[in-house]
Parts: C-alpha cells; structure tokens; sequence
C-alpha cells in the first residue's frame, strides 16, 4: 500500500515549530514577553540597517551609566570597617563573621567624621581606583518613602517602604524608586525616556540588560533591550547564512513574519518576532566589524585574557558592555544605559570560610567584582571614555551587623560605590550609621536605618547624565521630600 506524503506544514505551523512559542495564552505571552525583550527595535526593516552618518570615533557628548546589582543583599558591614577604637566593638557584634584588623586595606577618605575605616581585603583593585581617585563610596544608602529616624520607626509616624526585608519587594523598590505608590516604570527607564532624543538612531534600545528583564530599565517609551555575554540573542535555527539550511529558514522567517496577520496573538507575535531577528541581525553584524577590546579581563581560573574566554560572569558581563560602547558610534547612540547582575549574595549561611577568615563565599564575590570592575574601567581608558562612563552598583538592601551563627541576615541600609573618570573620588559620601546594635540608627540585630536615600543616589547620577534640575521629580517624583538632590559625587 502506498503511503501519503505528509501535508506541507501551514503557516501556522511552521511559526510554531520555527520559534518554539509555548502552548495557552498564558505561554504565549510569556514568549512575546522575551521576544519584545530580544527585540527593542523603535524601527523594524527587512535587515541590519547601519547609519550612514556614523561618527569614526566616540564623540566628547557620549555619556553611559552602568548599574552593577548585586543581586541577594550584599553585606557592606565587612566592606567598610571600622578600624582602630572602634575595631573590638564591630569584632563583638560580627563575632565570627569579624574580618582580621590587620587584613584590612587602608582606606582615607578625605573628610572623616574622626572615625577611622579599612576595606575588605578583597576589593585591592577597587582601593587602588578610590586611592587614585577614579571609586567614591556612598555611605548607608537605601530604599525610603520619608527621610527616617528610628524615633518614627518605632512610632510608625512616617510611611515606610513596604515589606522592607523582603528580597523580590525590595529589588523592586530599589529599581523604580518609588515605594510608596504603584509604578509600572524604573528610574532608570524614566532616565530614558527623557535623553532618548540625544540618540541619532533609535533601531537599537539605549537601554541594554546583560541579565535578562529588570525593573531598573523599564520605560514609558524606551524598551530595554535583553542581550548576553556573546552578543544578541538570536531565535533559534536563525543565522544570516546564505548558503545552509539555516539560512534558508532564516529568511523564510524574516518573509512569514513581515506578512500581515489575521489574529491578535499572531499579529502580535509575528511582529515581535520579526523585530527581534532584524535586531540580532544588526547588533551582531555591528559587533563583529567592531575593534576589538585589547584589555584583559578576569578569568574563573584567576587570571585574564583578552579573548573573552573563561571570564568570570561580572567580567563576562562588564566586557560585553565595553564591547557596546564602542560600537555606540556606529549605532548612532549618544546615550546608554546598561544593567549588569551578579547573584550570590544572600549570604544566610557560608559566609566565611572557617578554615580562613578573609575568604569564603562574600569574598569571592567582592573579589569578583573588585577584578571586573577595575578592567572595566582600564577598557573605558582603552576606548577613551573614562569620564564619560560611570559605573555604579546597588543591592537589595544590607544585612545584619549581628552574625546568625554562619552568617547574616536581610538588613537595610547598605554601602554602595561609584566608580568613572568623572567621579570626585577618593571619598566617603553620606553619613555612616552608628555601628551599635539597638543604637541610634538599629531598628534590631544591626539592620541600619538609611541616612541617604536611593532617591538621592539617583538624582545626582541622572544629573550627570544629563537630566535638569526641573525633569527630575519626572524620573523621581519622591525626591522633594530629601534634603540632597545632588550628592556631589559626580
């Protein structure tokens, strides 16, 4: 008996099998989510367009800010430690969490309130920056709806950020700066929406996340754009290929997806779809006729190289952005914005090794950081934007001065730093807390009540990056009610 020959695949089909898109309406938005995310293209075309007007170089108008996350809650109490007098109190409270006095690295800043600090022994490259005056620190920053003290604490007088130790709430809280009323935007899209215009090309997002979709970049009118460590995330079985099957597939995908669809779901989809080919397409093409980045960056193995390999993931991530900026002419970008992660830091248990207290699991992702940053910096020397480019980080909040046994737990206020050629550096910005369990600044176990807010910490990096004075309650509607709208480290 003679066998039918399968009936050709409709077009419906072949979208299905092409692109993977999930079953039910719940899957499929959640696979237009991540296609919009692969895509940030205000322009969609039959393929990678570049600008004809690009500049040869980075212009002196470029500016970029990066947000380094770390993601989990880092534990600043032994990123700055008090030295001296004040060493044998931190070393009661911390008990086995206490880092060794004579470990530490120098740490000067400028001005002092008279008490005296040494840095982890982990972060050498991001001391050598604040010693050369590239690094600042920002002191006991984090989320607030009203400046606090802990008499109002107690007497719930004023409006406090909701669920304040809670990580997913506070993560949020930190990246929309909002905490007192429902936004659908992060500060750092509103940031967006308001300098787009600077930006000659809009085919590819201003705003670039290397970990996936944050709140921190989402805009009103500015897209973030999702990429990875290699380059532009690309639907599977595409390639520009001319001659393999993949090719062929990628062109019929470019074809089915430009052709007008009946239903919404298809619709949206296909067009979703088609924008996040042609933006691959581009960047991708874009990278690859970029210079290379010469400088090296860390590897797991603990050294560097050139070639991208190996690399530690802040490095991985880090080099990728440093990558962007150079093809920023070329994009017809005058403005980025880009969101960095690394996870690890809920350090609950583990956190020092017992067998050596400098090391462990929170040093080593200092250490990863300290390493990552510093050649992240080197390559904005490289690419001669080093005041034009400032690298920032934030965490879901502190953790507790007082040790649980094997570690620490979820806090509030915590340290933060700042590092770029434009940075006033070699300083330590804000007012630290008193370093007392139930003093003045504890709201119990250690967890310290912010003297500066994140608000705060935004207005002055939106502020160098170009926003005015009248623009800011537009990105930060809370930050009349906070006395520093600039901080000075910029």
């Amino acid at each position: 008996m003679n066998k039918k020959s399968a009936p050709a695949p409709t077009r419906r089909e072949f979208l299905g099998s092409a692109c993977c898109a999930a079953v039910g309406a719940t899957g499929i938005l959640s696979t237009l989510g991540s296609l919009r995310l692969m895509a940030a293209a205000a322009s969609p075309s039959n393929g990678p367009q570049v600008p004809s007007t690009a500049a040869s170089g980075i212009g002196s108008d470029y500016k970029a800010l990066v947000c380094l996350f770390l993601n989990g809650g880092n534990d600043a109490n032994n990123l700055i430690i008090p030295t001296g007098a004040d060493y044998a109190a931190y070393a009661s409270a911390r008990s086995n969490l206490a880092i060794p006095q004579a470990s530490l690295l120098p740490f000067n800043p400028k001005t002092s309130d008279g008490r005296t600090w040494g840095l982890h022994p982990s972060v050498a490259e991001l001391n050598t920056l604040f010693n050369s005056g590239q690094a600042a620190f920002l002191a006991n920053v984090g989320t607030l709806v009203y400046p606090t003290t802990k008499t109002q604490y107690n007497a719930k007088s004023v409006p406090l950020p909701p669920q304040l130790f809670s990580h997913s709430d506070q993560q949020v809280q930190w990246q929309h700066s909002v905490p007192d009323k429902p936004t659908a935007t992060g500060w750092g899209g509103r940031v967006a929406d308001l300098v787009n215009n600077l930006n000659t090309s809009d085919q590819i997002s201003m705003s670039v996340s290397l970990a996936g979709k944050n709140t921190f970049e989402i805009g009103s009118k500015v897209s973030q754009y999702a990429i990875n460590t290699s380059g532009a995330v690309t639907l599977q079985g595409s390639t520009s290929s001319a001659t393999s099957a993949d090719g062929i597939r990628f062109r019929a995908q470019k074809d089915i997806f430009a052709q007008g669809q009946s239903a919404l779901f298809e619709t949206a989809f296909g067009s979703a779809s088609g924008d996040a080919i042609v933006s691959a397409d581009l960047l991708n093409t874009v990278l690859a006729a970029a210079p290379p980045i010469t400088t090296p960056f860390p590897t797991t193995a603990g050294t560097t190289n050139t070639t991208g390999a190996n690399l530690t993931s802040a490095a991985s991530q880090l080099r990728m952005v440093a990558r962007l900026i150079g093809a920023s002419p070329t994009l017809g970008l005058k403005r980025q914005i880009f969101f960095v992660q690394l996870g690890g830091w809920d350090t609950h248990a583990a956190q020092l090794n017992n067998t050596d207290p400098v090391a462990g699991s929170h040093a080593g992702l200092l250490q990863q950081i300290s390493q990552a940053v510093d050649a992240f910096y080197k390559a904005t020397v490289e690419l001669g934007v080093a005041n034009q480019v400032t690298t920032f980080t934030a965490s879901d909040f502190g953790r507790t001065y007082r040790s649980n046994g094997d570690g620490s737990d979820h806090g509030w206020g915590s340290h933060a730093f700042v590092v770029g050629g434009a940075v006033k550096g070699r300083e330590l910005y804000g007012k630290m807390p008193t370093l007392t369990i139930n003093g003045p600044d504890d709201t119990g176990q250690g967890r310290w009540i912010p003297t500066t807010s994140v608000d705060e910490y935004a207005a002055t990096l939106a502020t160098w990056f170009g926003v005015s004075a009248t623009d800011l309650p537009t990105v930060l509607p809370n930050i009349g009610r906070f006395a520093k709208p600039n901080l000075g480290f910029l």
